[in-house]
């Protein structure tokens, strides 16, 4: 193990070590470099090109939560751009750390995983680059998505001399945690029998009217969501959401409970809260179920069943933590998010939190408070099932008004809020827990945010929030320096099915529905670097309008800007066709790509709703900015189908890349008799 000292700008992390260095040559040839810094959990890896294909800069992405700092080795940084050879290939160096932390959890001082630890990993990088390829200044892009956009934000308007560049992308704000998770459970609980003909309607070729066949009740819940940002097309994925996000819960309950525990008791019985005068859906909804454990499951046992692992494993423990347990009676009823308390045996008075049920088994996540406190678990002890905390959660954010939000604007009256509010809104201290400082709109690098328009947990308005702060920063000189590029048809993740959600593909395929932003990351990265290090500037922000929370672009690529390409398609001349069964059916698509946003690379089409797009346009050369593109397809058996044509474009027109390629799609509806 080598061992330096060096001068630091944060002395904490003064004393870098190595203790990996080698040569691999998968998925390309680079060396790696591994190491930390003495006297701290921080640790981090390199992955260096050979000095032939180096170009002077580092990436280095910056998860949402702490504890690994070799996510590029296992691909698991694959969908967020954070691919060894996608850095290798862009001329660049890849840096990752654990954010300086051996738990998904912040810890006592935020600002270690906020920025602090990242930042001084990108300075040692520097130092074992120069070494390694000469004498010279790497330029650094630092990029993040979700809770590491918030780290991404914190690093260059905390420091003036790290980073050159950011990506923040699908990016949060102070009232994203908890708000956007309470109010999309309320919604999943109450509308889990209408998402289908809520989807329908707004499907193409549907009514428009999602609220049409809702009660009353389910029509006040559908608003509320959609005035705090939710877009409604992403409905759609409406198990998986109620799957993944009870997990987002699991890591959050036990901070909400700790900075508000009052709440969790007033709901229940104090007048101004739901809870109190409980009407029949709530009460008939909360479960409090006691049960025997009759086996614990780790990490191996859920391998073997199939089952998910919980979102948050702490660093070294994914075979001592349990992840799921057999119980002798299994609850019944709507129990994603209950509170999994041991009322026994040597874990008693612990918890975890329920974020997934099958047969006798339900599936556990861990919160920062009782994960050190799991041993012992055992076969025999006794649990209370109870889902009173998340009921209670779902309806939090009406008593947290913030009057500097619009969204908030629903529940007051005359500017006075209707719901009683809590003394202290919680989301902006768990914005500072994640980033360790606050959101201010200063930073003296380059800027290219990425955000989705169906983003379900980072909804789509919240970059315009911050955008706001930019230009209170920057004024008229905002162009020089910040881009925001909303991405159509995208969502929070990628298109595939999530790994360790052990769901099947929905019908039409998620893949027919929507598509991965990863090209535009990969694309935001390379204009990043080219404007800072040679004054490159890159294609316009996307413009937009933004009404009732719900963020609008326009038809037109060149109205739209930005740099993804836009679909019109129709069916026999609209949206929907109604044919009978052997009929031709033509279909005529429109493809513009954006003023400066390169060429159409690829077009293909996928008619049955499969996913797999097996039909492919064949007449690119690398220079088509607009096309026409035109099919006649017949329908052998009745039902109603979704066809699809996903268009890719690609800033240098080139089509053997994999890298840089951004997608977009057109849907229509055809009804087969």
């Amino acid at each position: 193990m080598t061992v330096a000292v060096i001068t630091s700008k944060d002395p904490e992390f003064s004393k870098p070590f190595i203790d990996v260095d080698e040569w691999k040559d998968e998925p390309v040839r680079h060396r790696y470099v591994h190491g930390g810094f003495e006297g701290t959990d921080c640790k981090f890896s390199f992955y260096f090109p050979p000095p032939e294909q180096y170009e002077g800069r580092f990436f280095q992405p910056v998860l949402p939560m702490s504890g690994i700092e070799f996510a590029a080795s296992i691909g698991v940084l694959y969908g967020i751009a954070g691919s060894i050879d996608f850095a290798v290939n862009s001329g660049a160096y890849l840096v990752e750390s654990n954010l300086g932390r051996a738990t998904p959890f912040p810890g006592d001082d935020p600002s270690v995983a906020g920025f602090r630890a990242s930042a001084a990993v990108a300075r040692y990088s520097r130092l074992v680059a120069a070494e390694m390829y000469g004498d010279h200044r790497p330029y650094g892009y630092v990029y993040g998505g979700s809770g590491g956009s918030l780290k991404t934000i914190a690093g260059i308007e905390s420091t003036r001399d790290v980073w050159d560049g950011a990506v923040p992308f699908v990016m949060g704000i102070p009232v994203s945690m908890p708000n956007t998770f309470s109010i999309q459970a309320l919604a999943l609980r109450i509308l889990k029998d209408k998402f289908d003909q809520i989807i329908d309607n707004l499907e193409p070729g549907g009514t428009g009217d999602m609220f049409a066949g809702l009660s009353t009740y389910e029509r006040e819940v559908l608003a509320e969501t959609t005035r705090l940002g939710f877009p409604p097309a992403a409905w759609f994925d409406h198990v998986r959401l109620a799957r993944g996000y009870t997990g987002v819960w699991s890591v959050l309950a036990d901070n909400i409970i700790r900075f508000d525990p009052g709440y969790f008791e007033d709901f229940w019985t104090t007048p101004g809260y739901l809870g109190y005068d409980a009407p029949q859906s709530l009460a008939e909804a909360r479960i409090q179920h006691k049960t025997t454990i009759t086996q614990v499951l780790y990490a191996a046992d859920a391998k073997e069943l199939g089952l998910p692992l919980p979102m948050a494993m702490p660093r070294g423990t994914a075979n001592e933590l349990p992840c799921g347990l057999r119980v002798a009676e299994a609850p019944e009823g709507h129990v994603l998010g209950a509170t999994v308390k041991f009322t026994s045996g040597a874990c008693e008075g612990h918890n975890m939190y329920l974020v997934g049920n099958r047969d006798d088994i339900i599936m556990t996540g861990v919160g920062e408070a009782h994960f050190e406190n799991l041993d012992g678990l055992a076969a025999g002890d006794e649990v209370l099932i109870d889902n009173s905390n998340y009921l209670a959660f779902q309806t939090y954010h009406r008593h947290q008004v913030d009057p500097d939000f619009e969204i908030f604007d629903q529940f007051t009256v005359g500017g006075a809020p209707v719901y009683p509010q809590r003394p202290n809104p919680i989301g902006p201290r768990m914005a500072r827990q994640g980033m360790g400082s606050n959101e201010s709109g200063r930073f003296a690098c380059k800027m290219i945010v990425v955000q989705t328009l169906m983003d379900e947990a980072a909804f789509p308005w919240q970059a315009l929030w911050y955008r706001k702060k930019v230009e209170a920063q920057l004024g008229d000189k905002i162009d020089d320096q910040y881009r925001l590029w909303y991405v159509e048809h995208a969502m929070h993740t990628g298109a595939e099915p999530i790994a360790g959600l052990a769901m099947a593909d929905t019908t039409p395929s998620r893949r027919t529905r929507m598509v991965s932003y990863l090209g535009v990351l990969q694309q935001a990265l390379r204009d990043v670097a080219a404007w800072a290090e040679r004054g490159i500037a890159p294609p316009a922000s996307t413009a937009c309008e933004c009404v009732d929370a719900q963020v609008r672009v326009p038809a037109t690529a060149a109205e739209r800007r930005g740099t993804q390409a836009v679909v019109h398609l129709t069916v026999n001349g609209g949206q929907r066709a109604e044919v009978r069964a052997g009929d031709a059916v033509t279909f005529d698509a429109l493809i513009e790509v954006p003023l400066g946003a390169g060429a159409v690379v690829e077009a293909k089409w996928d008619f049955d709703g499969t996913g797999e797009y097996p039909i492919s346009e064949d007449c690119f050369d690398g220079s088509l900015t607009r096309m026409r593109a035109t099919q006649t397809h017949t329908f052998d058996q009745p039902g109603t189908y979704f066809p699809a044509l996903r268009v890719t474009n690609q800033r240098e027109g080139d089509l053997s890349t994999p890298y840089g390629r951004i997608m977009n799609l057109g849907r229509v509806r055809v009804v087969v008799r």
